[in-house]
């Protein structure tokens, strides 16, 4: 019988605000197991991007409690946040890829911030490029990339530190149905490599593209369980159970 699987996420009641003004996001509790893969569904203004936010520590909650790892991250020193960061990889909907860089500097962008030697970077910022299907697309610059090459770069470069978890921000929102379909497929391989994925996104049609997949639905800042899995998360079973 295999062990428990461990929680790699848990929001306790959180609640973030901006300044004065009401709650955008208000008693979050849930759940994320290594290897699922979530969708985190809602309107526009729903609050998926600050809840986002929050999943990849670029925001403190303004209550609640809030675990990942293992450790409260609430109470953790701001010096030890960064090694936190790297066991994720994020991808915005805007690319944010870095201008004056080729595609391939782009993706070993964290490799080299990470201190990874020179020669140490070609294979495996290759082998990624070539995993997302830009291997010939290796020089050039986001400027001349289409809005799919671009989100590709991206993705690219968020998952070559192999982190414990991806988060993607509408990373749909910006390419037609048949290139968001390829990114999606692109998630779930890596999905099927262990990595836990979470994808915001307000395209319900993508929900049916992952069958495994868990569904979290934000509304006015409130979260619903619309398929139990917060609540009751479904186990995995392991080999030889």
């Amino acid at each position: 019988m295999s062990a428990p699987e461990e929680e790699i996420v848990q929001f306790d009641n959180v609640g973030l605000r901006y300044g004065t003004d009401r709650e955008v996001l208000s008693n979050i509790s849930f759940t994320l197991f290594p290897g699922r893969f979530y969708f985190l569904t809602g309107a526009s203004g729903a609050g998926k991007t600050s809840l986002l936010k929050l999943l990849y520590l670029a925001q403190r909650p303004s209550r609640g409690a809030i675990r990942m790892f293992g450790t409260d991250v609430i109470t953790l020193p701001r010096e030890r946040l960064p090694a936190y960061r790297r066991r994720m990889g994020v991808v915005f909907q805007d690319f944010r890829l870095v201008d004056h860089l080729s595609a391939f500097d782009n993706v070993a962008l964290p490799l080299r911030v990470a201190g990874v030697r020179e020669a140490d970077l070609h294979g495996p910022v290759s082998d990624m490029l070539e995993w997302v299907g830009l291997a010939q697309r290796a020089d050039a610059r986001p400027a001349t990339l289409s809005g799919g090459e671009q989100q590709r770069v991206a993705i690219a470069r968020a998952v070559i530190g192999r982190p414990d978890m991806l988060v993607a921000d509408e990373p749909t929102g910006n390419v037609d149905p048949e290139m968001a379909l390829k990114l999606i497929r692109l998630f779930e391989a890596l999905n099927r490599l262990g990595t836990t994925v979470v994808v915001a996104t307000h395209d319900v049609h993508l929900l049916r593209k992952v069958p495994d997949s868990l569904i979290m639905r934000l509304d006015k800042g409130m979260l619903s369980d619309p398929t139990g899995a917060l609540r009751y998360p479904p186990r995995r079973v392991g080999v030889g159970q």
